[in-house]
């Protein structure tokens, strides 16, 4: 121990490499992470009493992107990757602070579809000028002037105690803040993409990966493989299916609830079906089971990955079918299909905290039109009710029953305050179902229109001692697996709306919607003679199978409360308006 010297332990620990790592760590992180920082000051406001939780997370992102730099970065080639990063990273600064964009697989998509054009209207000279203070001098200083003993290799002692250092510190940053983490984790995605360069990168090696990556050699499996077309019609059938999230039946006021959550539905001619269940309690499970052909009791993700779905089936029998996420994404079910990821606002043009489910019905008219010699299923993948920071889900016009809870700690808040948040976020469902009705009734002479809109799992909001969702299937309370489900049918489809109300009682299940979408589309297979007795068939596929026809019930008048029809507010048209000009660069 005599001979021991701090200082010259600090400068064994400290090589001239890793002090530049950490030079350039810095510099990215105070010149090239303004959208980051700004986000994060929104969701944490310095004075808003979780300045610690900002702080920690500041330093986590800084304690991140030297973790990778040093994991990246070795001996000479150092000096041209670190360059690179300068360089790049000034690139997306600029764009992620000028116009909101992200860099994500979709992002890079469109970079490498631009052409010359568009690539010389994206340039400017604040842009030359931000790239060329913080990118290019940086990295030609670094090219040119740094000196050569900078870029000797570490020992691979020394990386991996500086590393097993620096992953003690990200603990200990995280550790007294774990719960604020947890709910930043799964509830600002969009505010982590906008971390520069650690998510650019990951984006970059996604998006590699999917292009590179070996199919798996198990070959699909084939399901309803007798399927046939039954009938002939003078118009092609449109039917836009909406995966809804987290949503509770019981918080539908057209199932009952004394707060009026629905007051846009209530004034078009819809079927809610009363009690139907879902396959799981999960997005990641109840999704493809929803599309799966197994059923819940067969259900499993690793038979599901390797067999068509309902799209497949509706895909081989000449259906378009387009997917649209505004969620994670579409579980593997639309692996096999156009599919549009409408989180980034790089496709996106209506995010403000994040993008709003309505986004994704933008451009559908322009796909209607393309599609217009063939039949349509478009699935629109919701953000929904996701929790537990509820009142995040819909803009803040749509705040209509108040106080609401405003933290991911739900046992924080009063019982009242977590229902007005979840309730509101319901209310802008009915208004997202709305405005789907809406684009379908433009088609209406045209086409043989519907919508179905079913959730994918309900919530816990404290019944029980419970929150959330994703409990044991066997045990999950009715909050997580009883879903509202709804039909909207067009004046030309085959049925009236009149034939379907008798089956709204009737217990139905996400094992119905595979035959459901076959029949709608009057194909015909048997593998769903079970379901031909009492599922809401095609005429023309219970004619072919010497069934009788679906009674027509009477008009019944409408007894829900005449409301006057709610457009969106002022200053959401507004706040869409604005969105839709910040991101139409992003979007081309």
């Amino acid at each position: 121990m005599k001979n021991f010297s701090f200082p010259a332990a600090l400068r064994q620990l400290f090589t001239p490499q890793i002090l530049l790592i950490w030079g350039v760590t810095l510099w990215l992180m105070f010149f090239d992470n303004y959208a980051l920082v700004s986000h994060l000051t929104q969701l944490y406001p310095p004075l808003g009493g979780q300045s610690g939780l900002l702080l920690s997370l500041l330093l986590f992102f800084t304690l991140v992107t030297a973790l990778w730099l040093l994991l990246i970065s070795h001996g000479r080639s150092a000096r041209w990757l670190l360059a690179l990063v300068l360089f790049s990273s000034a690139f997306a600064g600029f764009y992620m602070q000028e116009f909101g964009i992200i860099i994500d697989t979709v992002m890079l998509d469109n970079l490498l579809q631009t052409d010359q054009k568009e690539a010389v209207g994206l340039l400017s000279w604040n842009m030359v000028a931000f790239v060329s203070v913080l990118g290019v001098l940086p990295a030609f200083w670094l090219l040119f002037k740094a000196p050569q003993h900078w870029f000797q290799r570490d020992s691979l002692r020394m990386r991996a105690l500086h590393i097993g250092l620096l992953l003690v510190v990200m603990v200990t940053c995280v550790w007294p803040y774990s719960a604020g983490y947890a709910s930043f984790i799964r509830e600002h995605k969009l505010a982590r993409m906008y971390a520069n360069p650690s998510f650019m990168h990951y984006s970059i090696l996604k998006w590699a990966n999917q292009r590179l990556s070996i199919p798996e050699s198990q070959a699909l499996e084939q399901v309803a493989t007798d399927t046939q077309k039954i009938g002939a019609s003078s118009r092609h059938e449109l039917v836009i299916m909406v995966v809804g999230e987290t949503a509770r039946y019981d918080r539908f006021s057209l199932n009952g609830y004394h707060k009026l959550t629905n007051p846009r539905l209530q004034q078009e001619n819809v079927v809610s079906f009363k009690q139907v269940t879902s396959c799981g309690t999960s997005t990641g499970v109840s999704v493809p089971c929803m599309f799966s052909v197994l059923g819940r009791q067969q259900y499993s993700a690793k038979k599901a990955r390797h067999m068509e779905n309902a799209l497949d089936v509706l895909k081989e029998h000449n259906i378009s079918v387009l997917w649209r996420d505004n969620n994670s994404d579409s579980k593997g079910v639309a692996t096999r299909m156009a599919y549009e990821d409408f989180q980034s606002p790089a496709m996106n043009k209506v995010c403000d905290t994040e993008c709003r489910d309505v986004g994704m019905l933008d451009g559908l008219d322009t796909y209607i039109q393309a599609h217009a010699n063939k039949d349509i299923m478009i699935v629109l993948h919701q953000m929904g009710n996701h929790g537990p920071e509820y009142y995040r889900r819909y803009p803040k016009a749509f705040e209509k029953f108040t106080p609401v809870c405003r933290s991911s700690d739900l046992s924080q808040c009063s019982q009242q305050e977590i229902d007005n948040a979840y309730d509101n976020a319901i209310l802008y469902t009915d208004y997202f179902l709305s405005e789907v009705i809406q684009l379908l009734k433009k088609y209406d002479n045209t086409h043989e229109t519907a919508m179905l809109y079913v959730a994918d799992h309900g919530e816990s909001l404290g019944e029980h001692g419970l929150y959330l969702h994703a409990a044991p299937y066997m045990i999950a309370p009715k909050e997580q697996t009883h879903v509202p489900a709804i039909l909207w049918l067009g004046k030309q489809f085959d049925y009236a709306i009149n034939q379907v109300q008798p089956y709204q009682d009737y217990p139905l299940s996400h094992d119905d919607l595979f035959c459901t979408l076959l029949t709608a589309y009057e194909l015909k297979s048997d593998t769903c003679h079970s379901h031909y007795n009492w599922l809401i068939a095609n005429p023309e596929v219970r004619a072919e199978l010497k069934l009788p026809p679906l009674p027509v019930l009477p008009q019944v008048p409408q007894t829900a409360p005449t409301v006057v029809r709610q457009e969106a507010p002022p200053e959401t048209a507004k706040a869409i308006r604005n969105a839709a000009l910040r991101r139409s660069s992003a979007a081309t």
